[in-house]
């Protein structure tokens, strides 16, 4: 059986980017508006949380204040690496680890085509070395 191959820049599950009470035309325009603030968790931890400026930053990337833990740097996560959300708790689940996560390569708003390259290559490493439990 062929793995299935990761795809960075898609939902799994589109209905995990919205939560009912949003407007719909905002959730179409930015589905992942009602995120904002939602702890993030990887496989083995916290390591942060959906900060206010994930506008910044394109539709289908989750931008995560990760605080103390990476010296306040912020890391733009594809979507396709969310596992899960929760909406009562107010957690997204991802399913790479910290040091994965941290040794992403770092956002940079000015070369959007070599982030989005670099970022591909390396999450689509990342998951042929280590696919994703189901």
């Amino acid at each position: 059986m062929q793995p299935v191959p990761f795809v960075p820049w898609v939902w799994r599950d589109p209905s995990w980017t919205g939560q009912p009470e949003h407007d719909e035309q905002e959730l179409a325009q930015r589905p992942d508006t009602g995120l904002i603030g939602y702890d993030v968790e990887a496989t083995d931890g916290s390591i942060g949380k959906i900060d206010e400026d994930n506008a910044k930053v394109p539709h289908d990337c989750l931008m995560v204040d990760t605080g103390p833990w990476i010296f306040g740097r912020k890391v733009v996560l594809p979507v396709g690496t969310v596992q899960r959300v929760d909406h009562q708790e107010g957690k997204v689940y991802v399913d790479r680890t910290k040091e994965q996560i941290k040794n992403a390569p770092e956002y940079d708003p000015d070369n959007h085509e070599d982030y989005r390259k670099r970022t591909d290559d390396y999450y689509t490493e990342s998951y042929r070395l280590m696919p994703p439990m189901l």
